[in-house]
């Protein structure tokens, strides 16, 4: 099941909480004593930045797919997100050479986990706060950072309800060939149950990636049965032919950026698992190198809408889920469920 860890950092006494709790999801990833130890490294410098700069924040700490998948891809890794609301950093990659600080400090942690991660990524707007995501993986530093043939990329986020163990979200990619296709699972409720349909979802993808997005979603409907089912989005790209293909079932947004305008994808009324419509539409369309995909659950507001900003070319997709959810939340509107955010986008040309 998608167990997450949420560990909101309002002190020192949290820094050694997320510690422990990199060294729990390395072991999940099965990594191994090097690895296990660069995860740690990571999640406690990332920590204590938040601490230093921000005075308080939230990590989240997941095992999710890879963001590139080759042909052959196998895997999973380790992925650290750290949200804040705090006075953001003016100059981003000055804050990435080693020396830099404006705490006092050595001013070696950001570097330090770009070094040692196989992805790291770095948000930030003065006045907004700070996003950052790492991943690290089997391969070792900058392991998973060659560019991949296909050119896309995808990248999620999961936040528990209420600090919950599992989360009742799930998202997972995969590739048959020349077709990526992206998953988002949303059990009905929250908790342990609800983690147990959408892990059944992801885990029906996986067995059966070639599908077309609606063949996918019958697929996945047979597997929850006995569930308490989920909505489910189904998203396939076609790389030989550039087109996207969608299907859904269920209250999973779509929002698909088409040039400079952003359009919602339509899913069908009911739950996969327990009542599926007997036919489903699919979606049919273009994707080219300005497309961006935002597939979210109602844990963001229903009525939520893409920033004109949202997903510049150089953003992570996991940064991009994750500054989504930050944006769109409020205190006026609490969160009542599981919050999660799957992103497909272009790789940027002239790097990973």
């Amino acid at each position: 099941m998608p167990r997450v860890w949420d560990v909101p950092v309002q002190d020192s006494t949290r820094v050694r909480d997320v510690r422990v709790a990199a060294e729990e999801a390395a072991a999940l990833a099965e990594l191994d004593e090097s690895r296990t130890s660069a995860v740690s490294l990571v999640a406690t410098e990332l920590a204590t930045n938040l601490l230093k700069h921000a005075q308080a924040g939230e990590v989240l700490i997941d095992v999710v797919d890879p963001p590139r998948l080759g042909e052959g891809t196998t895997g999973r890794v380790v992925q650290i997100t750290t949200i804040d609301h705090g006075p953001g950093i003016a100059d981003v990659d000055g804050a990435l050479r080693d020396g830099f600080t404006t705490a006092r400090s050595l001013g070696a942690g950001l570097g330090t986990c770009r070094r040692l991660a196989d992805d790291f990524r770095l948000h930030s707007v003065p006045g907004r706060g700070t996003v950052a995501v790492a991943r690290v993986g089997t391969g070792g530093p900058h392991g998973d950072t060659a560019p991949d043939p296909a050119g896309v990329r995808a990248g999620g986020v999961n936040i528990p309800y209420a600090g919950a163990e599992f989360s009742g979200d799930a998202w997972a990619w995969v590739r048959s060939g020349d077709r990526l296709t992206l998953m988002l699972a949303d059990g009905l409720g929250h908790g342990r149950e609800a983690a147990r349909a959408s892990t059944a979802a992801a885990e029906a993808l996986r067995r059966r990636p070639g599908l077309p997005p609606a063949a996918a979603l019958e697929a996945v409907h047979g597997a929850l049965t006995g569930t308490r089912g989920a909505a489910v989005a189904v998203a396939q790209l076609d790389l030989w032919a550039g087109r996207l293909r969608f299907a859904g079932v269920g209250n999973v947004s779509a929002r698909l950026r088409e040039g400079g305008r952003w359009r919602s994808l339509l899913s069908r009324p009911g739950i996969v698992g327990v009542h599926q419509p007997r036919t489903v539409r699919e979606d049919d369309v273009a994707w080219t190198g300005e497309s961006l995909l935002i597939l979210h659950t109602d844990g963001l507001p229903s009525r939520w809408n893409p920033a004109p900003d949202t997903g510049v070319p150089s953003a992570d997709p996991a940064v991009t889920a994750a500054v989504a959810i930050r944006d769109a939340g409020s205190s006026a509107r609490p969160v009542r469920d599981d919050t999660a955010v799957a992103v497909l986008a272009q790789a940027p040309q002239d790097g990973p």
